[in-house]
C-alpha cells in the first residue's frame, strides 16, 4: 500500500482483504506513525506532502552553472536477518539511506531526496515505524529529504516477521566539479575515512561465519566486552557531512566507497587505466569485528580486502600539496597510499611496505 495519509477517519478497511491477510486500518495507523518522523527531513525545495501519487522537488534554487542529476539505489542485504532474529529495527534505516547516499557521494553529488521501498509480511505499526525512523535519522544525517515511499503488506510472499528495504536518491553536482576517474594523476595522495564497522556489506558469509560455522549467539561478548548483535547490527556510515567542505573547496578528485567487493572491486573505479592504488595497511588499525572474522574462517588477509570494507568505509584521492588543507577541513582522515603507475594491477596492498 502507498504511504498516504489520507484515510477516511472511521475506515475499517476491507473484511475481504483482511480474510487474504492485508489488514488496510493498520496500514493507516503504521503512516500515522511516520509522519512526525519524515518531518525531521523536510526541506524548502519539498514541494508535497506525505500521501501523494508522487514527491515533488524543486530544483530552482541549485546554485549550479550545469547542474547534473546523480542517482543511486540499494537495499540492506542479509544484515537483516539479524534485525529480524533481535527484533532491533530502529538501525536499519539508516543502513539503507547510507547505502544511497555514499554512492552518489562518490560521483561528488550532495543528496537532495530519497525514497524508500518496504515490504512486510504482515503490517506491524510498531515495526515499520521503527524502520522509517531509521531512514529518516539517515536522511537527516545526509541532508536530505525523504519525500515518499512505499509500504507493501505481502503476506504470501514473507512470514509474518520478515521484511526488506531498498531506497533509492537523487543527488546533484555541478558538471565541472563532477568525480571522475580522469580528474586523478599519479603521485595523487590516498585518504580514508573510517568506517562504523562492517556496514551492509558480506552478512551472508558474517552469518556463516559466526552462526552456522561456530555457534555464537548475538548476546556473545567479543574480547573488547561490546556484545555481538550491537557490533553487527552497527549502521553504516553517512559520510555526507564530512565530505560536504572538501567537495564544496573542490579539495578531492575521486572516490571510492567501499562497498561489496571491498578494496579491490571498489578502488578500481576511482581510477584511470595505468593507475594503481598503493594501500599501506600499518596505516590504520584493523577493526577487532574483522580481526575476529578472520581468525573464525582462516581467510588470507587479501581475500579479507576482497570483501570487506576493513575499517576504512570511504577513500578519497587528493592533490599532494592539498593534504593539509584536507586535513584541517578534515581531521578524522587518515592518509592512507598513494596512486602509482602500473600496468598489471590497480590496487597494490603493503604491510609495512611489503606487498601480500
Amino acid at each position: 500500500m502507498a504511504n498516504k495519509s489520507n484515510a477516511p477517519k472511521n475506515e475499517q478497511g476491507s473484511s475481504a482483504y483482511q480474510k487474504a491477510g492485508v489488514d488496510l486500518v493498520s496500514g493507516y495507523e503504521a503512516v500515522s506513525r511516520m509522519k512526525k518522523h519524515i518531518a525531521r527531513t523536510h526541506r524548502p525545495e519539498v514541494l508535497s506532502e506525505l500521501g501523494g501519487f508522487g514527491g515533488l522537488f524543486s530544483l530552482a534554487n541549485l546554485q549550479m552553472d550545469d547542474p547534473i542529476l546523480v542517482s543511486g539505489t540499494d537495499g540492506v542485504g542479509t544484515k537483516i536477518l539479524l534485525a529480524q532474529q533481535s527484533k532491533r529495527y530502529h538501525t536499519i534505516g539508516i543502513d539503507c539511506v547510507a547505502m544511497c547516499v555514499n554512492d552518489v557521494l562518490a560521483q561528488g553529488a550532495f543528496p537532495l531526496f530519497f525514497l524508500d521501498y518496504l515490504a512486510v509480511g504482515k503490517n506491524s505499526p510498531q515495526m515499520i515505524e521503527e524502520i522509517v525512523a531509521g531512514v529518516a535519522e539517515g536522511c537527516v544525517q545526509a541532508h536530505c529529504a525523504l519525500i515518499g515511499g512505499e509500504t507493501a503488506e505481502m503476506p504470501d510472499l514473507y512470514h509474518a516477521e520478515e521484511f526488506d528495504i531498498a531506497g533509492f536518491t537523487v543527488g546533484a553536482v555541478d558538471r565541472q566539479q563532477m568525480l571522475l576517474p580522469d580528474n586523478v594523476q599519479e603521485g595523487d595522495v590516498l585518504m580514508g575515512l573510517k568506517s562504523s564497522g562492517i556496514h551492509s556489506n558480506g552478512f551472508s558469509l558474517v552469518r556463516k561465519l559466526f552462526f552456522k560455522d561456530h555457534q555464537w549467539t548475538l548476546q556473545d561478548q567479543l574480547p573488547s566486552g561490546k556484545l555481538l548483535i550491537d557490533e553487527l547490527l552497527a549502521p553504516t556510515k553517512i559520510y555526507v557531512e564530512d565530505m560536504m567542505p572538501l567537495l564544496s573547496k573542490q579539495l578531492v578528485q575521486s572516490v571510492a566507497h567501499i562497498t561489496g567487493g571491498g578494496f579491490y572491486e571498489n578502488l578500481p573505479r576511482m581510477l584511470p587505466a595505468g593507475l594503481c592504488a598503493q594501500v599501506e595497511l600499518s596505516s590504520w588499525e584493523i577493526p577487532e569485528i574483522f580481526r575476529i572474522m578472520q581468525s573464525l574462517g582462516a581467510i588470507s588477509t587479501r581475500e579479507m580486502f576482497h570483501i570487506f570494507n576493513m575499517g576504512m568505509g570511504l577513500i578519497f584521492a587528493i592533490r599532494p600539496e592539498d593534504e593539509a588543507k584536507v586535513l584541517e577541513e578534515l581531521p578524522a582522515a587518515t592518509r592512507i597510499g598513494q596512486v602509482i603507475k602500473a600496468s598489471d594491477e590497480h590496487v597494490q596492498l603493503l604491510n609495512k611496505g611489503e606487498s601480500i
